[in-house]
């Protein structure tokens, strides 16, 4: 979690106080809490080698970047999609790969992944609801 650079997602405003156990709003969304993503990412119990779904979650998915071999994030929101791609690319990140859509549809042409981290807190889970 330390190697991702929290303040390059925040808003220029709130740069100073990116690296707080905060959620932060961005482009409408939010960047969830640190701790909360910790967590979760914790209770994968990942090896290294995972392809992981994350969705949506454009930090914490940098940050997962750093722990296994691929990751898959979608963003509803296409302009946070475009700006996320940049970034990744931007930080040299080669693993993470960004799609612009509803993530209740998944992404069928990367299935199947080894775990899924979501970040969101959606209203229904599909094909549970």
């Amino acid at each position: 979690m330390s190697k991702v650079e929290r303040h390059l997602f925040v808003p220029k405003e709130l740069q100073p106080s990116a690296y707080a156990d905060n959620p932060f709003p961005w482009g409408g969304q939010t960047i969830s809490q640190p701790y909360i993503v910790a967590l979760m990412t914790e209770l994968l119990e990942l090896k290294g080698e995972e392809k992981v779904w994350n969705g949506p979650g454009q930090l914490s998915g940098s940050h997962l970047a750093e722990l296994v071999k691929e990751v898959y994030t979608i963003e509803i929101v296409e302009t946070l999609a475009t700006s996320a791609r940049k970034l990744f690319l931007q930080m040299g990140y080669q693993n993470i790969h960004v799609k612009a859509g509803d993530g209740y549809a998944g992404w069928p042409e990367v299935a199947p992944v080894d775990a899924i981290i979501v970040t969101a807190a959606p209203d229904h889970i599909p094909g549970l609801s």
